[in-house]
């Protein structure tokens, strides 16, 4: 995957143009506009909605699996063909994207910088050019972060299962790696304490105030040690048998939720509609606790129009409507995408949310907190890169392949090669 779009990024900054067409009239002679997604961004309702409320307009959605998403954009940037008329891009890529915002439409030329205040100040930033004269994207949602836990399975395991008290029981993440011990020592046959290093690695980089990048831009993932200690922590607990060696985004590890292979799970607010949709047999058994540390965030996304479309002036418009207020509260109550937009953490449709799967947890003033508390962190053009180069390294752990200093080198020589 990272040859592959190394290749693609490298053709980008080249400046490789033809002319293209991504989309056009359909059948009907209705305008078809098409937009590219990585999973379930749970828009499909809402098409329904902007279709009867815009005749004339079929929007037509093509989702491919996330790695693929961001390698084909690359390309069909760099050879001017073959985008979709609006393209989201997730917070891990979209340094490397807005560092070339010729590609794409400048929102700002649309009076969107009125709306700015819609937007936490950092997810507004996140899309903004170096030079601040050009908005590439309109930020969807954040991946706000809470502890996801089953509660049959703490019970076996002889630990609390009062959420108030399962969010004591790990002030931080070491108190949460000690917890796995408790666990451990008693779990139900077949369980771990967590999915997999990659997804615990995640959730402690995500809080840290540096993480890959600093704010000047430098990469620092081998001289910040707030990287190495969540390394060693992960893979201390790895080798503590915490782990149930789940690499996230398989099959293997949506199975792990129907088979119930672990008991906890840091889990942003657009992961819980994924846990119901996987664990359905589980529902009830499911709570949400506060994240060890309190917040930090996991994903969240924007949309972009590429220039290349025929459409773009209404490429802007749906993607101006996708990300509107009102559509990003409808959202948050159908599948659990947290607003990018502060307003919304003190309505009472998102604040009073509770889900009946999750036993009732109250989400919305859960995930609310945890947002209002998050400190942005510095993204880089190679942030995306480098989080599938530690996940891929952790999978080696897991899998007895490499040791954790072993890995851990291997890590930053890919990161490295890939920075030249």
């Amino acid at each position: 995957m990272e040859r592959n779009l190394r290749g693609a990024v490298a053709a980008l900054f080249a400046g490789v143009l033809i002319a293209s067409c991504s989309s056009g009239p359909s059948e009907g002679g209705d305008i078809k506009l098409t937009i590219g997604l990585f999973g379930d961004f749970g828009y499909r309702k809402l098409y329904a909605q902007y279709e009867k409320e815009h005749p004339g307009i079929d929007v037509v959605e093509r989702v491919t699996a996330f790695d693929d998403h961001h390698t084909s954009l690359a390309a069909h940037l760099a050879t001017g063909r073959g985008a979709n008329d609006v393209e989201a891009i997730e917070t891990g890529y979209i340094g490397l994207f807005k560092a070339n915002p010729g590609k794409f439409v400048n929102f700002l030329d649309y009076g969107v910088g009125a709306e700015r205040t819609w937007w936490l100040p950092w997810k507004w930033d996140q899309s903004l050019s170096k030079d601040g004269k050009s908005q590439i994207g309109l930020g969807t949602d954040v991946g706000g972060l809470a502890m996801c836990y089953r509660t049959d399975l703490f019970k076996k395991a002889g630990l609390p299962t009062d959420r108030k008290a399962v969010s004591a029981l790990w002030p931080d993440w070491n108190a949460y790696f000690k917890a796995g011990e408790r666990y451990t020592a008693h779990a139900p046959a077949g369980t771990r304490w967590f999915d997999g290093g990659a997804t615990v690695f995640d959730a402690i980089i995500g809080q840290a105030h540096t993480g890959y990048y600093a704010a000047s831009g430098t990469l620092v993932v081998k001289t910040n040690p707030a990287v190495r200690q969540a390394w060693d922590a992960v893979t201390h607990a790895i080798e503590n048998g915490q782990s149930a060696g789940l690499t996230p985004l398989t099959n293997d590890w949506n199975n792990g939720f129907a088979q119930s292979r672990f008991a906890t799970i840091p889990c942003p607010a657009w992961m819980t509609a994924f846990i119901q949709s996987q664990a359905k047999s589980s529902a009830g058994k499911w709570d949400v606790a506060t994240v060890p540390g309190g917040s930090g965030n996991w994903g969240g996304s924007f949309l972009t129009v590429p220039k290349q479309g025929n459409h773009t002036d209404e490429a802007v418009k749906l993607a101006r409507w996708l990300t509107a207020p009102e559509q990003q509260k409808a959202l948050f109550k159908e599948n659990g995408n947290l607003p990018s937009q502060p307003a919304l953490y003190k309505d009472p449709a998102v604040t009073g949310l509770v889900k009946p799967f999750f036993n009732d947890a109250p989400v919305g003033q859960i995930f609310a907190d945890s947002a209002l508390k998050l400190k942005p962190q510095p993204q880089g053009p190679k942030s995306g890169q480098i989080m599938v180069a530690f996940t891929n390294g952790l999978a080696r752990v897991e899998e007895g392949n490499e040791s954790p200093e072993a890995a851990w080198n291997s890590v930053i020589a890919d990161i490295e090669h890939g920075d030249r």
